[in-house]
């Protein structure tokens, strides 16, 4: 059976999967960006504040993700729970770092002259600060979505959901019909997914930042 009729016949089952992969790396990624932005905004006019956040969040890249997933599931066991932490804790560094650069980023006159006019502290961070750091921001997230959908490929080690397992049960059974296909279709479908969210990034970029900022 050659790789399209593998796909052919398991349509369904793959089509599944594949959903379920976007699904989760989507989802940990705006649980990432929540997190990763709060973080940001309360570090960033604090250079020792900022280096220690953007240290620790460059700490949990050095962890292999086979150890991190090893160290979670006796804690939080297999499947859907381990999955998210350690997706959410890996997309934390490029957001975190994007959030202090973006927001440290932004003019002082800019800030000051919202202040000016009568905006409070909150009101400068909110319709100001963070609308400049945006784009930043943004670029964070889309770094952090590549990582996650080949991190979440790993997660099917701790039976996470996702093109991971097609992956795993083609390496696992190499030799016998069908493995290569398995893992061909799993590592391609990945491939192909996370240009389709990249693309969706590029609109939002589009939608959301002005001209005059991309320019």
């Amino acid at each position: 059976m050659n790789l399209f009729e593998y796909i052919s016949d398991r349509w369904d089952r793959l089509a599944l999967q594949g959903l379920l992969h976007v699904s989760a790396v989507v989802q940990c990624t705006i649980i990432a960006a929540v997190l990763g932005v709060v973080i940001g905004v309360a570090v960033y006019r604090s250079p020792i504040g900022s280096a220690v956040a953007t240290a620790l969040a460059s700490t949990i890249l050095t962890v292999p993700s086979f150890a991190l997933l090893g160290l979670l599931i006796p804690v939080f066991g297999l499947g859907v729970n381990t999955t998210v932490i350690a997706l959410v804790l890996y997309a934390l560094l490029p957001i975190v770092r994007n959030t202090i650069v973006g927001l440290g980023g932004v003019d002082p006159a800019v800030s000051d002259a919202a202040r000016g006019i009568g905006m409070s502290r909150f009101g400068v961070l909110t319709r100001v600060e963070l609308r400049l750091a945006w784009p930043a921001i943004l670029t964070g997230m889309r770094v952090a979505t590549q990582m996650l959908m080949g991190i979440a490929v790993i997660a099917a080690y701790a039976k996470g959901p996702g093109l991971g397992s097609e992956v795993f049960s083609g390496l696992t059974n190499a030799g016998s019909t069908n493995s290569l296909n398995q893992a061909l279709t799993g590592t391609l479908g990945v491939v192909v997914l996370a240009l389709v969210l990249d693309a969706v990034y590029v609109l939002i970029n589009r939608l959301t930042v002005s001209r005059g900022v991309r320019g």
